[in-house]
């Protein structure tokens, strides 16, 4: 029933806490169609993203990602996919 649908964990590393990367990175996931959620990390310079759906829009994603908003730099990301039975029923920012 879900075979195309990916669950991918990202760990972006840089200038992303305080520049409204969460927001930036959530309305990117809504246009995609992904559910999962973004949250900040308590390293102050990384952010925590969990994004499911067809592998298309996860690649896409990924590449807006590696960019960024216009506040935020980016140093890295790590991508690693989920295997799990959990399904996101939408997008959020995690507090």
């Amino acid at each position: 029933m879900f075979s195309n649908i990916f669950t991918y964990k990202l760990l972006i590393n840089g200038k992303v806490q305080g520049v409204g990367f969460r927001y930036w990175f959530n309305n990117n996931a809504n246009s995609l169609n992904l559910t999962g959620y973004v949250k900040n990390l308590l390293n102050f310079n990384q952010v925590e993203a969990i994004i499911q759906g067809d592998i298309k829009s996860i690649k896409k994603m990924i590449e807006i990602c590696k960019k960024g908003n216009s506040s935020s730099k980016i140093i890295n990301i790590k991508i690693d996919v989920i295997k799990n039975n959990i399904i996101y029923e939408k997008f959020n920012i995690v507090k």
